[in-house]
């Protein structure tokens, strides 16, 4: 099985107010359509792990291989590039634009790639939207649709470049019972029939016992 993201001894240190070491030698991969869940109590350093995984905090130790290229030490244009085209995220909260329409929400991140045509952006939308079940939305302007809808139009514009990974930072945080089950069914999906990685950051149990795999973390360290 492919690997698709692996992370190498990954050190990392506060350095303010006092040196504090946040992350102690993180060592795991990722294999395509693998769904992989990070659990652990506030403050463990999940979304530390997260920001660097994502490529967005590179001031780390060790390495992390993205499609089995090393990433790190590559300077900031070749990890924008790399992030928009290769990695798709989902937020707690869903960052759409609420003056644009659910359709050019979609397109933007492939519209910063610029590597296909405006009428092949907007045609890979629509598939996307079709297959979250929102294609009815695409015309309305992102205020309009309901939370439920917001998150799903959320993961509609992370898989718009086709990226080699999706990561997650509470994307069912925001979202009653019934959609967060939604979302992960929409995930579990995505992984079974699409090939698709999926690395998530959750507090919720429920959602964690149904992936493929939690990774435990505990005071910066993986203990599980």
């Amino acid at each position: 099985m492919r690997v698709v993201l692996e992370a190498k001894h990954i050190n990392k240190y506060f350095k303010k107010p006092v040196l504090f070491h946040v992350l102690k030698d993180i060592n795991f991969q990722i294999s395509q359509g693998e769904f992989v869940s990070i659990m652990g109590k506030s403050g463990c350093g999940k979304s530390t792990l997260l920001y660097i995984l994502s490529t967005m905090d590179t001031d780390y130790e060790g390495e992390l291989f993205l499609d089995n290229k090393l990433i790190t030490g590559q300077d900031r244009d070749h990890l924008s590039y790399m992030r928009n085209k290769h990695i798709g995220f989902v937020f707690q909260f869903h960052y759409l634009l609420s003056e644009f329409s659910v359709l050019e929400n979609v397109m933007l991140p492939a519209k910063k790639l610029a590597e296909k045509s405006y009428q092949e952006i907007e045609y890979n939308a629509i598939e996307k939207l079709k297959m979250l079940n929102i294609e009815h939305l695409a015309k309305k302007r992102a205020s309009q649709v309901s939370g439920g809808e917001k998150q799903r139009v959320a993961i509609a514009r992370a898989l718009i470049n086709n990226p080699s990974i999706i990561m997650g930072d509470e994307p069912t945080g925001n979202l009653d019972s019934h959609n967060a089950e939604n979302v992960f069914n929409i995930f579990k999906r995505l992984s079974d029939e699409e090939g698709l990685s999926l690395l998530v950051v959750t507090h919720d149990e429920d959602f964690a016992n149904k992936t493929d795999r939690t990774i435990q973390m505990e005071d910066g360290k993986i203990i599980l």
